[in-house]
């Protein structure tokens, strides 16, 4: 039987871009590259930028890696401004006439969609694509990783978790002095050596001859004008003036002049030029969803409550104004649109927002409207990258959020948040163990953000209710993270609602299997061996017999990677043969058969661990899944190498990795490059065998234990990499490691399938 072979062996596209000068909100894709060749995750331009030269050079001179060697730690270099003033936009712009410096990459970790503090550490992870693997302390795996590394770190919108990023960098600073940091934040981060680049509006002069860089706002504008089909001519004095004026009154801040330039669709340059000077300074009455168009608002409900408005920041409330007129200027059931979508983190799509946000005045038959009219109006942004997805610029959406809070609004919007991606990961887990399964798995990925607030918000409930909605959340979410390469994450959502106890049901059953299956993919057997034993006791109280044979899955892979094969098999040979399930529980079922595959292959006993895997290959491919056959492959291959046929060995093997990355596990590629090493240096490849070591051993360094801490697969590692060694002796054979170990995780991915 020929191995099946896999789609695509890339990862997702990039999913980010900061096209407007205001601050962004959108996560990058982690670990994709900037381009061929270059690691890192910093997304293109997808807008011209207008000025900023003054400022550009003092950061490339501060981000500079050579400079002021041995003066001490590398003093981070922060950004500051109010919100909309550029921050983002001006440290992209930065950061990528400096990649070229940074020949480990320019990452940039986006922190608006986080909603607790305690994750930037986790964010960063996610973003090195060191996410979710181990469970060592986070800031120790970084350290590890990013030793002898020359890389430059972008933490975009720091404002909100102030105090962890300053930690964050604190503790990395002293330690990497092959790392520099650049931040952008509302204020600063107070370390000692901080470097900060206080960032002003644009300026704006409209004199004849003034300096160059005088008329920025005016050029940003303009240009921005001409994109809304209202182009400024050089010889229309009259309009360059009325511009001019615009520009003053709007102070320079590019979100707010990106907003009024959005207007020019519907009003004239002298209409927009006279309904500013009546909506600024700071407008003063309370809201009022229900009004009509014109009727005044304040610039925000929370700026209300906070200070006079004599008190704000001049520049702050220019802002807040301009949005609050920008909101003044829609309709009602936009103004509610707007204020509902800001629950969402990372971006949405039409359907989500037809269930999260319609209600009340607001009909679901008006949503996709309502939503076009926002995108013209440049309220709400579409995706570059996803069709018909969306995002909101952070003071936007800051916006939106006060206004939700003051039309008391919040919480009831935030549980349907909570309980539409609820549904959403209910519907996955049902749904995994079929041939849609790669289509949740990239699904997964895209709503990641919004998954991880929906369980904060389940987990956020009062304990009463917290039992009834957080442990069934976390088991659905846990369970897809856990196999779309989220180890972490689910580990972190599964011990907080798994903290106390919790009525019995599928839902904790769910819950107790996916934390003692996060633990093994870890590597951290101690802990998987006391989750089984809860995830068993939680079965038997349910009373469900395909729980119990996933119980056994727990058991079974514990013992097996802890060097106990006998006792492996007897557990898992004597769980009962069910027709397997389309849910998460029918994986865990087919899994339970892998690990006893597994348990015959480290035990010696290629044959009978050959055909249970190919039982499970058979079982894969009936359900149209992927996660499973994957490992299949990799099992069957290893009873192929051992009875000496190497062409299906290494096809099996290279068949392998495709399916585990198709699915981003990490664990599974790696397991499958050890694999193909051997069966590449059997074969009498020397020198890429040592390449693929070097890569299997990238990919490890991922997951925070090399071979799941296996006794038996470190053992077979290490058998590999002496013949290796044997062949090419040790200078080539360092040679060849190296270069596999330098390899981008996409890089090492397709050298490893043949294609490089």
């Amino acid at each position: 039987m020929e191995p099946v072979t896999y789609g695509h062996t890339g990862l997702v596209p990039d999913r980010t871009d900061h096209g407007n000068p205001g601050d962004s909100n959108t996560p990058g894709n982690p670990g994709n590259s900037d381009g061929p060749g270059i690691p890192g995750n910093l997304p293109p331009e997808t807008r011209s930028f207008v000025g900023r030269r003054a400022e550009l050079a003092w950061l490339r001179a501060a981000l500079d890696p050579d400079r002021g060697p041995g003066a001490g730690p590398v003093r981070p270099v922060t950004v500051v401004g109010v919100g909309g003033v550029g921050k983002t936009r001006l440290a992209l712009r930065a950061a990528a006439q400096v990649r070229d410096a940074y020949p480990d990459g320019v990452w940039l970790t986006e922190l608006s969609p986080l909603r607790t503090s305690g994750l930037v550490d986790l964010a960063v992870m996610e973003t090195l694509r060191l996410a979710d693997q181990s469970t060592r302390p986070v800031i120790e795996v970084i350290t590890e990783w990013a030793h002898g590394r020359r890389l430059l770190l972008i933490l975009d919108s720091c404002e909100h978790v102030l105090a962890d990023c300053a930690r964050f960098t604190a503790a990395l600073r002293s330690r990497l002095p092959g790392l520099r940091v650049l931040l952008t934040s509302r204020e600063r981060l107070a370390l000692p050596g901080e470097e900060v680049l206080h960032l002003e509006p644009l300026p704006v002069d409209g004199r004849p001859g003034a300096d160059e860089d005088a008329g920025d706002a005016v050029a940003l504008f303009a240009e921005r004008a001409a994109a809304a089909g209202r182009p400024l001519r050089d010889d229309d004095l009259t309009a360059r003036a009325t511009a001019v004026a615009v520009c003053r009154r709007l102070d320079g801040i590019p979100l707010a002049l990106e907003l009024a330039a959005a207007r020019l669709t519907e009003l004239t340059l002298d209409q927009l030029h006279t309904r500013l000077g009546e909506r600024l300074p700071a407008l003063p009455s309370l809201p009022d969803p229900s009004a009509p168009p014109g009727t005044p608002v304040p610039s925000s409900p929370l700026d209300l409550l906070v200070s006079a408005p004599g008190e704000r920041p001049p520049r702050h409330q220019t802002l807040r104004t301009a949005i609050g007129w920008s909101h003044e200027l829609c309709a009602p059931l936009e103004r509610l649109l707007w204020a509902r979508l800001s629950v969402f983190s990372g971006g949405f799509c039409l359907a989500a927002v037809r269930q999260v946000c319609a209600g009340g005045p607001l009909p679901q038959e008006r949503i996709a409207a309502l939503l076009d009219r926002l995108v013209a109006q440049s309220i709400v942004l579409p995706d570059p990258v996803i069709s018909a997805r969306f995002r909101m610029l952070d003071t936007v959406r800051e916006y939106g959020a006060d206004w939700l809070h003051a039309l008391g609004e919040e919480r009831a919007v935030r549980r349907r948040h909570r309980d539409h991606y609820a549904r959403l990961a209910r519907e996955g887990c049902a749904e995994w163990n079929t041939g849609r399964q790669v289509a949740w798995c990239e699904r997964v990925l895209t709503e990641h953000a919004n998954l991880r607030t929906a369980v904060d918000c389940a987990l956020a409930e009062p304990d009463g209710e917290k039992w009834s909605t957080a442990v069934e959340m976390a088991g659905h979410v846990g369970f897809l993270w856990r196999h779309c390469g989220y180890l972490r994450e689910a580990q972190h959502c599964l011990d907080q609602a798994l903290a106390a106890e919790s009525p019995p049901g599928p839902g904790r059953t769910l819950a107790l299997w996916s934390r003692g299956a996060v633990a093994i993919l870890q590597g951290d057997q101690e802990a998987a061996a006391n989750w089984a034993v809860r995830c068993a006791d939680a079965a038997r109280e349910q009373g469900s017999p395909v729980a119990q044979v996933a119980a056994v899955y727990l058991r079974g892979g514990h013992l097996a990677l802890t060097g106990r094969q006998a006792e492996a098999i007897d557990v898992l040979a004597a769980a009962p043969r069910l027709p397997v399930q389309d849910d998460g529980f029918g994986a865990a079922q087919l899994q339970a058969r892998l690990a006893l595959s597994l348990a015959h292959v480290l035990r010696g006993e290629f044959e009978r661990g050959r055909e249970v895997a190919d039982e499970v290959r058979t079982a894969s491919r009936k359900q149209g899944e992927y996660w499973c056959g994957a490992f299949a492959d990799y099992l069957i291959a290893q009873a192929d190498l051992a009875r000496g046929d190497i062409r299906a060995a290494t096809s099996g093997a290279r068949t392998s990795i495709a399916g585990h990355a198709l699915l981003h596990n990490t664990v599974g590629a790696a397991m499958s490059l050890d694999l193909l090493a051997a069966a590449v240096v059997t074969a009498g490849d020397a020198h890429r065998a040592a390449r693929l070591l070097g890569i299997g051993t990238r990919l490890w360094e991922l997951t925070g234990r090399a071979q799941m801490d296996s006794p038996d697969l470190i053992a077979t590692r290490r058998t590999c990499e002496l013949r290796v060694r044997e062949h090419l002796g040790d200078a080539a054979y360092t040679t060849g490691y190296r270069a596999g170990l330098a390899m981008t995780y996409d890089e090492g991915i397709a050298y490893a399938a043949g294609t490089q």
